[in-house]
């Protein structure tokens, strides 16, 4: 049986996002990104090439390791300036019908309250295709900048995002039952009181004692997604998440991730399959190898070698700077920064040792994922086996230029892989969650959140409801 692929779309509110110094090519859109029109563009687009979704990261904060400032950041705009992601998914909505939108939003710089509100309000205005990527924060200069010295410590980080969720679960899944609007002209009754209930929450971070302000909505709990590779990360993505996002230059470091994501999955007591698992990648196609070829060697030519050692610095947590261009990995100072780049060389056949300016280079386009180059049947092949070798479920779709990647891959890869029985031909009815794992449009009963439920076994909302001041309904 053919393995189906599956099509996420990476993209954030910024120019610069995966790819530094595209933002230079002549055909790069990627400056458009303050225009409202380019957003809806870009949806219908996906929804032509049947994507699951736009996934859209953020931060909020600046990449200011490389230097020891931002300059170098601002300068090639490597993801700054940014602006908000979630201000663009109800105007994409209205022009689509089906792709899902998966905002990135960080558990430590918004109190889970408001938050709860927000994103049940965009899964109201979607249909039931809002997802949540739930992130903890990494950069340093994000949490000066919410008054703090530095991030909490990497675990702790998690253990907050544990009781944010908590919170969360309680408002979304436990506070309103399903038939508590009412709209009873006749009784002059809007909502039945008795059927709307306070979570009551008191946490360690957090103390919420009310209800949600908003009415159930089509998923109740937005579809959680997560990238979390660290073995806590993992940890709470198994127990979280629906959709992961994992990245690595090889199959053979993909393989081990998704093994160790599906394991995690079972020993939170849910299936190995009960979240989708996509690798990010970039693909630079055409009608030919040959013009794919000619196309990439173009991008190489414009890609910033200084823009990629300011995201290697933010993500590896070293100030590459330090460093001559031609100096030897080996000299610089991080076992992080060295096993990555052990996994970058499996591409290499020469054996050759890789310096500071190679690792520049890499990051130039699509970060730390693969490239993927060639013509759309070349391209398919090449996911297929990977997918095969991996267990993957499918692919997070970085871009090197914006449209135009994306409009390459719906004209020569979805093609090619339609044709051979490896993606969907059209688009599943229901919700988000349904669409991704077609069983139904709310949480599973195993599932974390499922437990908060009203009569859940971690369902805190107040049984008497009734007895609370206001609850009698009018006769």
């Amino acid at each position: 049986m053919t393995r189906r692929i599956r099509f996420n779309a990476f993209d954030m509110n910024c120019v610069a996002h995966q790819s530094p110094g595209l933002w230079r090519h002549p055909d790069d859109q990627s400056h458009r990104y303050t225009e409202l029109s380019y957003w809806i563009e870009l949806a219908k687009l996906l929804e032509r090439g049947r994507f699951d979704g736009l996934f859209i990261a953020d931060v909020l904060g600046t990449y200011d390791v490389y230097g020891g400032d931002d300059v170098a950041a601002l300068r090639q705009g490597a993801q700054i300036p940014v602006a908000d992601p979630l201000l663009l998914v109800s105007a994409m909505a209205a022009a689509t019908e089906h792709l899902g939108f998966g905002i990135t939003t960080g558990t430590g710089f918004e109190h889970p309250y408001p938050f709860a509100r927000r994103l049940s309000t965009l899964d109201h205005l979607t249909g039931g295709r809002i997802g949540w990527n739930v992130v903890t924060g990494y950069l340093p200069s994000a949490a000066r900048n919410f008054g703090e010295d530095d991030q909490l410590d990497h675990d702790e980080r998690y253990d907050r995002a544990d009781e944010y969720l908590e919170v969360l679960y309680k408002l979304w899944e436990g506070s309103w039952e399903d038939d508590a609007v009412v709209r009873d002209a006749a009784r002059g009754v809007y909502v039945d009181p008795a059927k709307v209930h306070h979570i009551g929450h008191r946490g360690t971070h957090y103390t919420v004692p009310g209800i949600h302000l908003s009415e159930p909505s089509p998923q109740r709990t937005p579809t959680i997604y997560q990238a979390g590779a660290s073995p806590r990360g993992v940890r709470f993505a198994a127990e979280n998440a629906e959709a992961i996002f994992i990245a690595g230059p090889s199959q053979r470091i993909l393989a081990q991730t998704v093994s160790r994501i599906r394991d995690a999955l079972e020993a939170a007591g849910r299936d190995r399959y009960a979240a989708r698992i996509y690798a990010l990648a970039t693909i630079i196609t055409d009608a030919t190898d040959e013009a794919a070829a000619r196309k990439h060697e173009e991008y190489v030519s414009y890609a910033s070698v200084e823009g990629g050692l300011v995201f290697m610095s933010g993500w590896m947590g070293i100030d590459l700077s330090a460093y001559d261009l031609d100096d030897p990995i080996g000299q610089v100072q991080s076992n992080a920064i060295q096993s990555a780049v052990a996994a970058f060389q499996e591409f290499d056949d020469d054996g050759r040792e890789w310096t500071v300016r190679d690792i520049g280079r890499w990051a130039g386009i699509g970060g730390m994922g693969p490239v993927f180059t060639g013509s759309g049947g070349t391209v398919a092949e090449l996911l297929l086996e990977w997918a095969e070798e991996t267990d993957l479920d499918g692919f997070n779709l970085a871009y090197a230029i914006t449209p135009g990647s994306f409009e390459d891959i719906v004209t020569h890869v979805i093609p090619e892989l339609t044709a051979r029985g490896a993606y969907a031909t059209d688009y599943a009815p229901g919700t988000l969650r349904e669409k991704l794992l077609a069983r139904g449009d709310r949480l599973p009963a195993e599932h974390r959140g499922a437990r908060y439920r009203l009569g859940g076994p971690d369902s805190t909302a107040l049984p008497d409801a009734v007895s609370r001041p206001g609850s009698v309904l009018v006769p």
